[in-house]
């Protein structure tokens, strides 16, 4: 199955360039818990943010909920692990 690529910044940031297909889901928002409880347990999640920092806090909140993530860093490192381009 593909993975579901999450960029956890914030919808500014997104808005602003994201990888292509990438769902949105802030860090920062306080909804961030109950967002991660509905994500599908069977899925596998690629997370990525601005530099790093806040994709590292983020997969630890989601391997706590049993998920299956891999912490791709920043969108500049995220871009040329999964091949994605950056789209508006």
């Amino acid at each position: 199955a593909d993975s579901v690529i999450v960029d956890v910044r914030t919808p500014a940031e997104y808005a602003a360039g994201h990888l292509d297909g990438s769902v949105n889901i802030d860090f920062q928002s306080p909804s961030f818990d109950d967002a991660v409880a509905e994500l599908d347990s069977d899925a596998d999640y690629v997370v990525y943010c601005q530099s790093g920092n806040r994709s590292a806090q983020a997969v630890s909140a989601m391997v706590a909920a049993d998920l299956t993530v891999q912490d791709a860093g920043g969108i500049d490192e995220a871009a040329k692990a999964t091949g994605l381009p950056v789209v508006p």
